[in-house]
């Protein structure tokens, strides 16, 4: 849990102040693990689990060539914190790497109607 803790606390500090976390998303599968599980429960925040289909669906600002030959998608962290957002929805941090490159996260928000992003 140590890793993903510092994945997160990482994407926040990029985030410069852009928001508050309002759930934790990944992969299906990664949802299942207890480390997971348990940081969730500490920062008490739901767990959104991404089904594969809605992660290809995402468009990512970064590209992992073992993660797109795993699964189809560039980055399954930018692909989850954008499906968990909805439409609309906009990275606000692109993806983060733990200190010991063993978890990775990444910020999105949903754009409110009548704003653009640039």
């Amino acid at each position: 849990m140590a890793s993903l803790s510092d994945a997160l606390a990482r994407a926040e500090t990029a985030s410069d102040g852009a928001g508050q976390t309002a759930l934790l998303a990944s992969a299906a599968d990664k949802c299942a693990t207890q480390a997971l599980q348990h940081l969730a429960q500490r920062r008490d925040l739901p767990l959104y689990a991404v089904e594969p289909a809605d992660l290809v669906a995402q468009e990512t600002s970064t590209r992992s060539q073992a993660v797109q030959k795993a699964r189809r998608v560039g980055s399954v962290a930018e692909a989850s914190a954008l499906a968990a957002a909805g439409a609309g929805a906009v990275l606000v941090t692109a993806r983060v790497i733990s200190e010991d490159r063993l978890a990775s996260c990444a910020l999105a928000r949903i754009v409110e109607p009548g704003f653009f992003a640039a």
